[in-house]
């Protein structure tokens, strides 16, 4: 009879652990559903923020390029007031006086004098001497005016009449910025060469050697166009162009200024 009841209590702790371990089961798995649900909400919110940051660095990108847009027509404008300011110097400086010509003495001849010959002045044409400088501005104009096909074509007759005038090195500048503008980086980098390579101490050498660096950057070479940038710094250190290259080292943190 002991052990009879010893087994009826065995089976009735048995029973109740039975029962207290469905309870605890069910509870777990009641909050593993609650984990779950709670799982699913957090995704669907790091979905929804992962949606907005590439939203947002989308517009970031965008709001880079357009700001690099602006920046680069704000120096196109600077340097179209730089050329303002030197072609007035230009045209306000008098030209140099020609030497008055030498007197040759008459031949002797045993004939008598006769009477001066009466010259008579040609007749005006109406058309003006159009000075370098005009011709300069009148390409000028036309890259202003965005008809950069032409005003490379101006930009070139005006090389080709006047090879030695001092405002060579800026239309050479010139057509690199035509090219440049229309993304045909390569020929752009080769214009932007030959200022450096014609006139290297011309006040456009450190703009054009900026442009090099810009360029070889759209062309995805930016070790290069970092080297190009440090060139800036270290050869026109006092230049307007070199403040610009530090501010694109600071942008590309790999690149030390020396």
């Amino acid at each position: 009879m002991a052990v009879g009841c010893a087994t009826r209590s065995s089976v009735s702790r048995t029973r109740d652990d039975m029962d207290a371990m469905r309870t605890e089961f069910a509870q777990l798995r009641l909050s593993n559903d609650a984990t779950l649900r709670e799982l699913a909400r957090v995704s669907a919110q790091n979905r929804a923020l992962e949606t907005r940051l590439a939203e947002v660095s989308a517009a970031q990108r965008t709001s880079a390029a357009d700001i690099a847009r602006l920046q680069e027509r704000v120096d196109a404008a600077e340097a179209a007031a730089r050329e303002a300011k030197m072609l007035v110097a230009l045209a306000a400086t008098p030209p140099a006086p020609s030497a008055p010509p030498v007197p040759f003495p008459p031949p002797a001849s045993s004939s008598p004098p006769r009477a001066p010959a009466v010259v008579v002045p040609p007749k005006d044409s109406g058309r003006r001497t159009v000075s370098p400088e005009q011709v300069y501005s009148a390409a000028l104009a036309t890259f202003r005016a965005r008809e950069h096909g032409q005003a490379v074509l101006d930009f070139l007759d005006f090389i080709a009449k006047y090879p030695r005038h001092p405002l060579v090195a800026n239309a050479l500048y010139w057509i690199g910025e035509a090219y440049y503008v229309q993304h045909d980086y390569r020929q752009a980098q080769a214009e932007f060469q030959k200022v450096l390579d014609v006139a290297p101490g011309s006040p456009k050498a450190a703009d054009a050697l900026l442009k090099i660096g810009n360029c070889q950057l759209n062309l995805r070479d930016t070790s290069r166009a970092r080297a190009t940038w440090q060139r800036v710094v270290q050869e026109f250190p006092k230049s307007e162009a070199a403040a610009k290259a530090r501010s694109l080292l600071v942008g590309h943190p790999s690149a030390s200024i020396r």
